[in-house]
């Protein structure tokens, strides 16, 4: 299983970040979406599912949830494994649960607009950085999650650079 992970996109679905995600079995958003048009294009692609930023206000940011928990099912039936939780918000600091204690293998969150993956024990915490407008010098990102079929297997992590020799808006 393939899972895009974008972040902070502030309004901005950039050609390059729609190439990348092309083939996902699923997206998931970690905020500061910036508007309906993006979870639109997104969906276009696959599935999303996505939590509000600190910037994703008003009648918008009110449609969706701080956090969320997506089940990913083992990805072949025919060997029995379990699944894997993966709990979504936007600014760690905020974290409201002990991922550990709950079951979760791999946290995303976003807000920081720098790209990070980090393994504390068992749990794989996933910032895919900015795939919006620059920001200062930090990089313009994505990621994609991928779930091996092998049992007992990390997932795994492929950077994508959206904007190449850091230039670009």
């Amino acid at each position: 299983m393939e899972i895009g992970v974008i972040s902070d996109t502030h309004g901005l679905l950039r050609p390059e970040a729609v190439e990348a995600l092309q083939g996902s079995d699923l997206i998931i958003h970690a905020g500061d979406v910036g508007n309906s048009e993006i979870l639109e294009g997104l969906s276009a692609i696959a599935p999303v599912h996505a939590v509000r930023g600190n910037t994703d206000r008003g009648a918008f940011g009110s449609t969706l949830p701080l956090t969320t928990v997506i089940e990913i099912p083992p990805t072949i039936e025919a060997k029995p494994a379990p699944s894997v939780l993966i709990y979504v918000i936007h600014i760690l600091d905020d974290l409201d649960i002990v991922p550990e204690a709950s079951g979760v293998g791999v946290v995303i969150y976003g807000h920081t607009h720098r790209p990070k993956a980090e393994w504390r024990g068992d749990v794989l915490y996933l910032n895919p950085g900015s795939a919006g407008p620059r920001r200062f010098q930090d990089p313009i990102t994505l990621a994609i999650l991928r779930f091996s079929e092998e049992p007992g297997a990390r997932p795994a992590v492929e950077w994508i650079d959206l904007a190449p020799g850091g230039t670009g808006p």
